[in-house]
């Protein structure tokens, strides 16, 4: 059986990325093989399109990080022909063949049943990001941060995490505030349940003081840099700052002030390599609790993979707004 793959290579300086016509045969090991239904776009799927990405680890590799579909076969007895599953995180995409293919085979321990109350579609609406933004949320709560205790700032607003973000902190009755270099964007982030936007200089603005005036009840940060230094400055007495993203840098600058005189926990989200029973949580929140009403008006796109590469370059260069997802 033949099926269509973007797969991309990498040799001395040589880069390529392209659809190819693949065989059953070049299935990667595994357990579970899937035929594919949808994918979607995240920035690690746009840094691994790119040559200096330096996110993929073996080439040439199918990409797409996220994906959900219907079992065809597998030799693990927990899965059968026509379950309904969805698989992210570990190497998929970057290190063993992704989602943007027709057919994917996958470990066992990396597929997870769909929850019942999401489609394939809906939970590529989510994906990674959906996922990393409800982990986010999971450790908000977890931490006793609770509506009452004030806002909560969402940077990078505009992005997957943080259309999520905003959308499921809405749900919980959290008052929620906005922070986007896209300045045209405001009337899209209250609609998902922002109750203010600020722009990106506000919140990476640079300041010397250890604290700044308490202003955060905690955060889903996805950006990282500078942006986070300012939050943790701002973040009231045991606050919690989720953070899971770099796009504002790899390093913060900050003192011991917020952890030691305001209690406030920087909480490591990690969606990669999480237990499965904590995954398995995740998304049964994302199916109960968690579900967002219209989950589907957070696709801004659909594409084929033959408008993934494009699509990838102008997430990288900052120019994309909610979800889009990837038609298999």
């Amino acid at each position: 059986m033949s099926y269509q793959a973007l797969v991309v290579n990498q040799s001395d300086d040589d880069f390529s990325i392209g659809v190819e016509t693949r065989d059953e045969s070049q299935l990667p090991e595994g357990d579970v093989t899937i035929q594919v239904e949808w994918s979607d776009v995240n920035y690690k799927d746009a840094l691994a399109s790119s040559p200096k990405g330096r996110v993929v680890t073996k080439y040439p590799c199918v990409l797409g990080i996220d994906l959900a579909g219907s079992v065809t076969e597998s030799s693990d007895s927990r899965f059968s022909p026509g379950d309904q599953v969805v698989a992210i995180g570990y190497d998929i995409g970057t290190g063993h063949d992704g989602g943007y293919a027709q057919l994917a085979r996958l470990p066992a321990a990396w597929v997870t049943k769909l929850p019942t109350g999401l489609s394939a579609e809906e939970t590529m609406a989510l994906g990674t990001a959906g996922f990393t933004a409800a982990m986010s949320v999971d450790a908000i709560q977890a931490g006793g941060v609770t509506p009452e205790s004030g806002p909560i700032i969402v940077p990078g607003a505009t992005g997957g995490v943080g259309t999520t973000g905003i959308a499921m902190l809405h749900k919980l009755g959290f008052e929620v505030v906005a922070s986007t270099g896209k300045t045209d964007q405001d009337d899209f982030l209250k609609s998902l349940g922002a109750s203010e936007v600020l722009t990106r200089d506000e919140m990476a603005a640079e300041s010397k003081r250890p604290l700044e005036r308490e202003r955060w009840a905690g955060a889903i940060d996805a950006v990282g840099g500078s942006t986070t230094t300012n939050i943790l400055k701002a973040t009231k007495a045991r606050g919690v700052v989720a953070l899971s993203g770099l796009t504002g840098g790899v390093g913060i600058e900050t003192s011991v002030m917020p952890f030691i005189l305001r209690g406030v926990t920087l909480a490591g989200i990690d969606s990669v390599t999480c237990e499965m029973a904590y995954r398995e949580r995740i998304w049964a929140r994302l199916a109960t609790d968690l579900k967002l009403d219209n989950i589907l008006d957070l696709v801004t796109d659909r594409i084929g993979l033959e408008g993934v590469p494009a699509f990838t370059q102008q997430m990288l260069g900052a120019q994309v707004v909610g979800r889009t997802l990837v038609r298999l």
